[in-house]
């Protein structure tokens, strides 16, 4: 087990009390987004609530800038903790900590075994006991002990890689039901803080796709929330100029442009390993031809086309793709194909799952690399 040890900020521990206070008030904004903070401004506040409030302000979890009230860096990071614990509360046992390689390393947790020491090993990991029982074989007993560079063994430990991870989440319209956006926003947050404590030197970002795509800051997550629907006719068929995006309804599901925005985010990361985890709960109904940007309902086989060659340039780049279908109430329609051929072309990963497992399957996939396909009820 490791520990990681910080300077003490003098302020007092938190009772538990305040912590069901701050509990209370993350799952509120964590169900509402945006609209959460937007209320306080606009609802008159009772004794009791006033007195909440100012709670939350002493604790430093919130502020007001000018008329509008914003989640403080301390309050996500409380919330990004708080998602991870409620995470591995339901993870079952027996994964491994780690992005551990087939090869063994240096730097790494130790593992069972020694191996010959090699010019340039590190003497810190030098086995004691197994240098000088290599010593006494050779030689025989007694002193003085006639130590050779042969007889050194070192420690075996497993061999870390670094990771860079994009994690492309879908926020057209119909990730509003079941609940599914603010599971997604959970394991994406408890993503975050399993990185920031334990892998300081992997990277996660946020791409967010709808009829277009955007890079998520990471104090932005919070109060994320879905795209509205905005077109319920039972046939869309609208074309509209890329630098027009934000005119045109935003609750379809462009793929392709998540792919590109999360490739040119890859390219700038440092990592060993590379991978995009992809969040959705239907085939993509939006496509780029040019300038344009294609809005179709029901989605058409051009639009899974553009997305299919797209994933595939990206994956032979090196870029492993892990996708997550939410399968709440889709579990027996054809949209699960196209995340078949996704996965066979790019021979990447398939997690088929509710949304109350996500969190399984997303930390699983982190952990351990886990390279087949895996089907949960």
């Amino acid at each position: 087990m490791r520990f990681r040890y910080g300077q003490w900020d003098g302020q007092e521990f938190s009772t538990t009390d305040r912590l069901e206070l701050f509990e209370r008030f993350a799952d509120f904004v964590m169900e509402y987004g945006d609209l959460a903070l937007e209320a306080l401004e606009q609802i008159e506040l009772n004794d009791e609530e006033r007195e909440v409030l100012n709670k939350l302000l002493a604790e430093g979890l919130i502020e007001k800038i000018g008329v509008r009230w914003r989640l403080t860096p301390r309050a996500v990071s409380a919330m990004q903790r708080k998602a991870l614990v409620e995470v591995f509360r339901r993870l079952k046992r027996g994964h491994r900590e780690g992005h551990e390689t087939p090869t063994p390393g240096q730097a790494g947790e130790r593992a069972e075994g020694t191996r010959p020491y090699q010019f340039g090993d590190p003497v810190s990991e030098l086995d004691a006991n197994a240098t000088l029982r290599n010593v006494i074989t050779r030689s025989g007993p007694g002193t003085p002990l006639a130590i050779r560079e042969s007889d050194f063994e070192l420690y075996q430990s497993d061999g870390q890689a670094t990771c860079s991870t994009v994690i492309l989440l879908d926020m057209s319209g119909s990730m509003a039901r079941y609940h599914r956006f603010f599971y997604a926003k959970r394991c994406a947050m408890a993503l975050y803080a399993l990185i920031r404590q334990r892998f300081a030197l992997d990277t996660v970002d946020l791409v967010g796709f709808y009829s277009a795509a955007a890079v998520i800051p990471e104090h932005k997550l919070p109060l994320l929330m879905p795209k509205p629907v905005s077109i319920s006719d039972y046939q869309v068929r609208l074309r509209v100029r890329v630098d027009e995006a934000d005119q045109a309804p935003q609750h379809f599901t462009n793929l392709q442009m998540g792919l590109l925005q999360a490739e040119r985010i890859l390219r700038r990361r440092g990592g060993d390993n590379k991978q995009i985890f992809i969040i959705t709960d239907g085939q993509p109904t939006a496509h780029l031809e040019g300038d344009y940007i294609h809005l179709v309902y029901p989605p058409v086989r051009a639009t899974a086309l553009a997305t299919l060659r797209e994933s595939l340039r990206i994956s032979r780049q090196g870029t492993r793709i892990c996708t997550f279908a939410l399968t709440d109430d889709y579990e027996y329609l054809d949209w699960v194909s196209f995340v078949d051929q996704l996965t066979r072309l790019t021979r990447g990963v398939a997690f088929y799952c509710p949304s109350g497992s996500l969190a399984n399957c997303i930390m699983e996939s982190y952990l351990s690399g886990r390279k087949e396909k895996t089907y949960l009820a």
